[in-house]
Order: C-alpha cells, then sequence, then structure tokens
C-alpha cells in the first residue's frame, strides 16, 4: 500500500483534539472520513502529535495508507475537497518510503504560544489567542525559561495523566519574543524538542506569565522544576493560542 505523508493545517476549536473520538468530532476523524470518501473502507492514519482539543495545527504532519499509487498533489487536492467545511487543510502531499512513520521517524516538535496583552476581549481571535488584561515582563520570563532548557525531569510540568513512560526530557529551545499582533502587543513563545510531555508547553507557558506579571521570581522556575512535583507548578495555561508549527524529520518528505 503506498504511504503519504500529509502537512496539515487545523483550527482546533471545533475539534476534542487530533485523536479520533467515538462521540466528538476530531481532526483524525475528519482526515478519516475524507479518505473514505476517496478509497471507501476504514483508514486509520497516524500523526506527529496528539494535540489536545482546542489545540491548533499550523505543521502537523500525518501519515496515511492507500489502496491506489496516488498523484500527491491530486490526494491533497481531493482531500481538501472532501474535508470541506470542517477547518482543516492539507497545505502539501509526499509519497514516502512504507517504513517511514509520521510519529516515530521525527526527532523534533515546534510550538508556538501567542499570548495577547489588553483589557478588551479579544473578539476577532477569540480562541486563537490567550488574553491577559495586564502587561508581562519579557526580560523576566527569559529569565525564567533559562532554567528550563536542557535535560531535566519535568514531572512539574506535565500533567498527571501524562501516558509517557519518562518524564525526563530534552528541551532545546524557549525563545520569547515581545511583538506587536494584529490585535495588539503579544508575548510569542516558541519552544522546540524532540517530544513533548502532556500539557509540558502548557504549563511551561502558564508558569512563565506568572513570572511575567511579577507574581512569581525567575529562580523559582527552578525551584519547582527541581521539586519533581506537579503541585508545584504554576497556572497551566488554556489551549487558546497553541500551535504546533512543524515537525523535523532527517530529511523533509515535502522538500
Amino acid at each position: 500500500m503506498p504511504r503519504y505523508a500529509l502537512l496539515v493545517e487545523y483550527d482546533g476549536r471545533p475539534f476534542a483534539g487530533w485523536q479520533r473520538q467515538a462521540d466528538q468530532p476530531s481532526v483524525q476523524g475528519a482526515i478519516e472520513a475524507a479518505l473514505a470518501r476517496l478509497e471507501p473502507r476504514a483508514h486509520t492514519i497516524a500523526a506527529a502529535g496528539r494535540t489536545d482539543a482546542g489545540v491548533h495545527g499550523r505543521g502537523q504532519v500525518a501519515q496515511c495508507d492507500m489502496d491506489k499509487d496516488w498523484d500527491p498533489f491530486r490526494l491533497s487536492e481531493a482531500l481538501n475537497y472532501h474535508l470541506k467545511p470542517a477547518p482543516v487543510g492539507i497545505l502539501a502531499c509526499a509519497r514516502v518510503d512504507d517504513e517511514w512513520h509520521a510519529r516515530f521517524s521525527a526527532i523534533e516538535r515546534r510550538y508556538l504560544f501567542r499570548l495577547l496583552m489588553r483589557r478588551a476581549p479579544a473578539t476577532l481571535e477569540t480562541g486563537q489567542v490567550w488574553r491577559v488584561n495586564h502587561d508581562l515582563d519579557a526580560e523576566a520570563m527569559r529569565a525564567g525559561a533559562a532554567h528550563l532548557v536542557g535535560l531535566h525531569d519535568f514531572t512539574t510540568f506535565r500533567s498527571v495523566m501524562c501516558q509517557a513512560k519518562s518524564p525526563v526530557k530534552t528541551l532545546d529551545e524557549i525563545r520569547i519574543d515581545r511583538v506587536e499582533g494584529p490585535a495588539g502587543p503579544e508575548i510569542q513563545f516558541r519552544l522546540r524538542a524532540r517530544s513533548f510531555l502532556h500539557n509540558q508547553v502548557r504549563s511551561i507557558v502558564g508558569t512563565l506569565e506568572r513570572v511575567g506579571a511579577g507574581a512569581w521570581a525567575p529562580e523559582r522556575v527552578a525551584e519547582a522544576l527541581d521539586a519533581r512535583d506537579r503541585a508545584a507548578c504554576g497556572p497551566v495555561s488554556p489551549p487558546d493560542g497553541l500551535y504546533l508549527t512543524g515537525v523535523g524529520y532527517p530529511e523533509d518528505p515535502f522538500s
């Protein structure tokens, strides 16, 4: 069966997450339903990351196995046609080796979190940003984030429901920038690692927001990390504003 890599963009708001749900809409379910319109049978696809309810995708990567040897462009066009009106788009499609796997072949995941600072409601960007009604100190947050870069036991910053075998992960980068977004000033967090624990990004962002607001000293982030205790974590940010922006592979299947 020919295998294809799919570069997927989606608005996470209408979905209960990436993973197929028995009684709720999911991104995986929407794509599998579109595939079944092309080849009428049950389809099971895999993705690089199982994003939670409300989390968006700008560079999610998935794989599908087809009976027919499809031209990749025609497959992406046909999927986009049958995905309507769901807010899911196939940005690119490529034929890959049978051994290639969207999840297990990946060597890097990249996330963006957008935090909007203004008192008025987000209105046009509802669900696309986390709005706070106070200003944040980006430099203080960078100082706090510095304690998290590298190889650590991230027990404090993972959900109690996380199914990962080990809480030890290497966080390669946290970049924090203050930018002028379309709706006002934003703090944008960009995180990069081979893999992430469940709720790790949202736990880190929520904790760093407390640093930026002056409620936590930057050094308290190191203390929370060292505690290896979920109770030591700051508030967990909402999914609004979180995007899976890219997945890295030894060779880019879409290049």
